[in-house]
């Protein structure tokens, strides 16, 4: 019987194994930033380093371009179709909506047909360089999670450069150059991203492979994300311990798929052949149907919920952590300096929680022990951070028939510290 029973649970063990081999467990999601356990001392809290989840972030952000009247139909005029250069009677009029193409239609519901598009003014002041540069601002630093996907309805521009930046929009640079010459173009060689590696994953690239122009098949350029995550996860992106140990390590390797804005800046429209056709300008324009940029925002794996509230994105931060990317100690949690959690060791990463007290200068007051630098245990009669109030006070029934008086005289250290933590400023250790 007890055999029998062995083979059965060890049938049922395979089959749950084999069913879950396709989702290997070393991935951590990272989606919570505490759970309840139960020790000695009874029922505390675990914490663990936690994140949001990845969505599409086109839905949060803000668009300029520039120069602000670059878009047609204002005046209304007409311009030629993709594919057949020659029949030029579409028209585009910004005071009817059928006929206009506004910013926004980057980012609404693709599947439409006809799609829908912006789309710039025609190349009419030729030889005037046509030059846009479309500015996509989240008020809030962001880390990328897969390739950022731009679709054209024009044809691929000539020549185009994907910018972004760290401190919204303050200061640039250059994420990768797109070209369909970009030795002539940038005074580059032409690469892929297969011809990097893990030692050059962030050099700056000019590629040829997304600038072919008007072919109506060809209409998207990428920025290759998972590619480059590739290089320390595997092809399929199973090792994802090797991905978030190289991202805990290596500052440059992080920030480099982080941004607060990015830039696309079109310098050339698809021309198609060696001369600009000047007899008919109106063939040359940009038009963008949509942009696809996937993400998160940067809690610091101190949270895994941002909310978007007042046209703002902002972590709801955990462990005792507080600011728009949980970047900083809560006050009065501040015993040791701010760190960002730590994806390792995996699945469930380190917190680096914010300290409440410790034993050199935070210390628990009243007879109150530190437990895990992370909360005093505080005597019956105490309560607060520190052990510092009594508990009668928050119930208003201290007095002399409670059996608590007021609390001890501390030391003149200990009442130093103790005013100090009610002060608006917060402390920095």
């Amino acid at each position: 019987m007890y055999l029998s029973r062995f083979l059965s649970i060890h049938a049922l063990w395979v089959t749950v194994s084999s069913v879950m081999q396709p989702y290997p467990l070393v991935w951590g999601h990272y989606d919570l930033c505490k759970t309840q356990i139960y020790t000695e001392e009874g029922k505390v809290w675990d914490y663990m380093a936690c994140q949001p989840e990845s969505t599409d972030m086109t839905k949060y952000l803000k668009v300029k371009l520039d120069p602000p009247d670059i878009t047609c139909g204002d005046p209304p005029e007409t311009f030629c179709a993709m594919g057949n250069p020659y029949m030029c009677n579409n028209e585009c009029d910004a005071s009817t909506p059928e006929l206009a193409h506004p910013p926004e239609l980057m980012f609404d519901f693709e599947g439409r047909h006809p799609s829908t598009f912006w789309q710039s003014a025609t190349w009419k002041e030729y030889p005037k360089p046509l030059q846009v540069n479309i500015t996509l601002s989240w008020s809030k630093t962001i880390e990328l999670t897969d390739n950022i996907v731009i679709t054209f309805e024009s044809g691929r521009p000539d020549q185009m450069i994907l910018e972004k930046s760290l401190d919204y929009g303050r200061t640039w640079q250059p994420y990768q150059y797109y070209a369909t010459d970009c030795l002539d173009a940038f005074h580059m060689d032409p690469k892929s991203v297969k011809d990097l590696s893990q030692h050059t994953v962030l050099e700056i690239i000019c590629t040829e492979e997304y600038s072919t122009g008007y072919t109506t098949n060809s209409k998207i350029i990428h920025f290759e994300i998972k590619d480059r995550f590739a290089f320390f996860a595997g092809p399929r992106l199973r090792n994802m311990a090797s991905l978030y140990g190289q991202l805990d390590t290596t500052k440059k390797l992080r920030d480099f798929f982080t941004v607060t804005d990015l830039r696309i800046r079109l310098l050339r429209p698809a021309v198609g052949e060696i001369f600009v056709d000047e007899l008919h300008l109106a063939r040359y324009f940009y038009a963008i149907s949509d942009i696809k940029v996937r993400g998160r925002c940067k809690c610091n794996l101190h949270a895994t919920v941002c909310v978007y509230d007042n046209s703002k994105l902002t972590c709801e931060c955990e462990h005792n952590t507080t600011g728009p990317d949980c970047g900083k100690c809560k006050k009065n949690y501040q015993g040791r300096p701010w760190s960002p959690g730590s994806y390792l060791p995996i699945p469930k990463g380190t917190a680096n929680t914010s300290n409440v007290c410790d034993n050199e200068l935070l210390h628990c007051q009243n007879g109150g022990t530190c437990h895990n630098n992370v909360r005093c245990l505080c005597p019956a009669a105490y309560t607060g951070i520190l052990c510092e109030k009594l508990r009668c006070e928050e119930a208003g029934s201290c007095g002399s028939d409670s059996g608590q008086g007021a609390p001890p005289h501390g030391s003149p250290a200990l009442l130093l510290l103790t005013t100090l933590l009610g002060t608006a400023s917060p402390l920095v250790f």
